[in-house]
């Protein structure tokens, strides 16, 4: 395989990571930058734009920008979390029966595709019915699903890595298939798990705002993109700021997302070419 030009794989790099790092600065400085978001004032609502509110004001007087910036410290965290249990759970379980084989591999294998029947979203639909919304049942749902792509990903390379020499060694010298696993086949394997879940970040955070956006996401009174931009859509004709701005931050935490995953991507392309 030839690797992309270096100086193409630095500039989505560089750009992805310093777009989600704004993102999480402006997360983490909420309490500082914004006054709180759940502070409602009905005499303005629907106000514009001014100078002690730059965003305006949603339909309870709520200001917008403070909850753009509060709605990152639910959105992005929540995200994080369903990413970083997906690729752990899925990286060890495809690993793991990559390099076993026969039943487990096969029982691994129907599991995935079990899941893969059903239509993701009505599947996390019917999780948060049963559990009720809150960021608990989210991180279920979300994560129930997610873990199999990352699943999917790591059996195909421990696939592709179990017939190498130095797993032909290490089974020689008596190691168990936990160990190889653990010692030989994991270091080989992260490379593209991160790589993955830099885009699993976006379709997850697309996924929250959608659940969100039809009332199971983190109830109300938490700032949340999806629920910002559920409230906005009643006020298109008259304020569409106030749809169009979540719907902007969820944009560029996509774009972030997919520029992070092609940098690394590529960076992993030239690590095995």
């Amino acid at each position: 395989m030839t690797p992309r030009p270096r100086g193409s794989r630095r500039a989505p790099l560089v750009a992805g990571a310093a777009l989600l790092a704004a993102l999480c600065l402006a997360g983490i400085g909420a309490p500082w930058l914004a006054p709180p978001p759940a502070a409602q004032d009905l005499a303005h609502r629907i106000e514009g734009p001014s100078p002690g509110h730059p965003l305006g004001r949603d339909d309870l007087g709520r200001d917008v920008l403070s909850r753009l910036l509060w709605g990152a410290r639910t959105s992005l965290p929540v995200a994080l979390a369903v990413v970083l249990l997906s690729a752990l759970a899925g990286t060890l379980l495809g690993g793991l029966a990559g390099v076993s084989g026969g039943p487990l591999d096969a029982a691994l294998v129907a599991l995935m595709d079990l899941l893969l029947a059903f239509p993701g979203v009505l599947l996390a639909i019917a999780i948060i019915a049963v559990r009720g919304p809150g960021i608990g049942s989210l991180l279920a749902a979300l994560s129930l699903l997610g873990w199999v792509t990352f699943a999917r990903l790591a059996r195909g390379e421990a696939l592709r890595l179990r017939r190498r020499t130095f797993v032909d060694a290490a089974r020689a010298s008596g190691a168990g298939r936990g160990r190889i696993l653990a010692r030989h086949l994991l270091p080989h394997l992260a490379a593209p798990a991160v790589v993955q879940a830099t885009f699993a970040l976006g379709g997850v955070i697309v996924a929250e705002a959608g659940l969100s956006f039809l009332g199971l996401g983190v109830p109300p009174p938490a700032a949340t993109w999806g629920g910002m931009l559920r409230e906005g859509t009643q006020h298109l004709l008259d304020a569409p700021r106030l749809a169009l701005l979540p719907g902007a931050a969820i944009a560029a935490t996509m774009l972030g997302a997919q520029w992070l995953g092609e940098g690394l991507g590529g960076r992993d392309d030239a690590a095995r070419a």
